[in-house]
C-alpha cells in the first residue's frame, strides 16, 4: 500500500478554522449549538471546532461523544457490534446539533449517528461537519460543512490522523489492493 498525504497539520488547522467561521455565520453565532462527534476522530475534530468557535464568539459550545455501534447497518451478520461510551451533553431537544465526523464516505455511519441521536432528543436542525467528504455516497447525505473534497476511487482509503488519537495530524491518501472480484 502506497499513502500520499493530502493534507498536512497546518492546512487540517486551516480547514477547521474555516469551517468553525462556517459555522458561525450560518448559525449567526454560536448559541444554542452542541457539537457531537462520533468516535473516534470526529471526537477531537468536534472538541477542537468547540475551542475556535470559544474564541471567535466567546461562547462555550457543549462537546458530545457519540457511539454508533449499534446503530450500524452494514456489520455483518452474527458480528457483534463494539460498544462504547456515549456522552451527550445535556437536553438536545430544541439545540442546534452539528455532528462532526472526519471522512464522509458512504453516508451510513452519519444515518446511524442521527438515528442514534434521535434516541436523546429532537433538535431544532442537525448539521453535518466532515474533515473529509470522499464521495461514493450509497444514501442520500450531504455535508454542510467540509475542509476537503477528495474525490477517490474504490482502491484508495483515505486515512485521518489527529494527535489526540494518532500522535500526528495530517490526512492521507491510501491506496489499497484492487479487490478482487469473481
Amino acid at each position: 500500500m502506497s499513502a500520499r498525504v493530502i493534507l498536512s497539520a497546518l492546512e487540517m488547522g486551516r480547514a477547521l478554522r474555516r469551517i468553525a467561521h462556517e459555522i458561525v455565520e450560518r448559525n449567526r453565532g454560536g448559541e444554542g449549538l452542541v457539537f457531537v462527534g462520533l468516535r473516534t476522530r470526529g471526537v477531537p475534530l468536534a472538541q477542537r471546532l468547540a475551542a475556535l468557535i470559544q474564541e471567535l464568539e466567546g461562547v462555550t459550545v457543549p462537546v458530545g461523544v457519540l457511539d454508533i455501534g449499534l446503530y450500524r447497518d452494514d456489520i455483518a451478520l452474527g458480528q457483534q457490534p463494539q460498544v462504547r461510551h456515549t456522552f451527550i451533553p445535556g437536553d438536545i431537544s430544541d439545540q442546534k446539533v452539528v455532528l462532526v465526523d472526519d471522512v464522509l464516505y458512504t453516508g451510513r455511519s452519519i444515518r446511524a449517528a442521527m438515528d442514534a441521536l434521535i434516541d436523546f432528543g429532537r433538535p431544532r436542525s442537525i448539521q453535518l461537519a466532515v474533515l473529509v467528504d470522499r464521495g461514493h455516497r450509497e444514501l442520500p447525505i450531504r455535508a454542510d460543512y467540509v475542509g476537503k473534497n477528495v474525490p477517490t476511487s474504490l482502491q484508495e482509503e483515505v486515512a485521518v490522523r489527529v494527535v489526540e488519537v494518532d500522535g500526528r495530524d495530517e490526512v492521507a491518501l491510501v491506496k489499497t489492493e484492487a479487490e478482487v472480484r469473481p
